[in-house]
């Protein structure tokens, strides 16, 4: 309770940027070890913050790693926004599309483990399921941006709703994120030929 006092003497916009630098430090750690393996004294331990300093800011882990994903998170459902602005045929959304998925698998893989890891957990811990959920909503929405327009620029419409467009391609990328972690030859290719045979599927035929 001390400790929630002194904070709230800190200015506002000073506390939540120590409380992002936090954040930017522990996804690393998370990232690597996943939820049940990390603590925030080990959380503390692989970052240039002190325990003490950790604790001060986020209560609990569990405070910490809702903060950490939803930072994260914020920061990347605008990803396929490019994707969706620039392109100016079905087929050159497919390819951007499929090349992004591709990039940001290589490039954050930890980060996606971690996200899977949590809705996951989140059947199990009660305090995970709102963030997961909310979380979860706004890349059901990112994903429909992008199918969207390409059911716009192909002058068809779209077989079914967001949830299960989401449901779809979330299992595709899953599926190619796992065969990357575990080195499994031909993932990456595989996940841009899936959704290069996915999207058209998604669309009501042409008359």
């Amino acid at each position: 309770m001390a400790a929630a006092r002194t904070a709230r003497k800190v200015p506002a916009d000073k506390y939540d940027e120590r409380r992002t630098q936090l954040a930017e430090s522990a996804l690393l750690t998370l990232g690597e070890l996943g939820y049940a393996r990390s603590s925030l004294r080990e959380i503390a331990n692989n970052s240039e913050f002190s325990h003490g300093v950790v604790h001060y800011y986020f209560a609990d882990k569990l405070e910490l790693i809702i903060y950490c994903v939803r930072y994260y998170k914020a920061r990347c459902v605008t990803r396929y926004d490019a994707v969706v602005a620039e392109s100016s045929t079905p087929e050159q959304l497919i390819d951007a599309f499929a090349a992004k998925l591709v990039e940001t698998i290589v490039d954050e893989a930890p980060m996606h483990r971690l996200w899977y890891d949590l809705r996951t957990q989140s059947m199990f811990e009660e305090g995970l399921r709102e963030a997961v959920l909310m979380i979860d909503q706004t890349l059901e929405e990112m994903i429909w941006r992008v199918v969207a327009r390409y059911s716009a620029l192909s002058g068809r419409e779209v077989l079914t709703g967001p949830d299960a467009v989401y449901g779809l391609l979330d299992g595709v990328f899953q599926r190619a994120l796992l065969g990357h972690l575990t080195d499994r030859p031909g993932a990456l290719d595989d996940l841009r030929d899936q959704v290069r045979s996915l999207l058209p599927l998604l669309l009501v035929t042409g008359k």
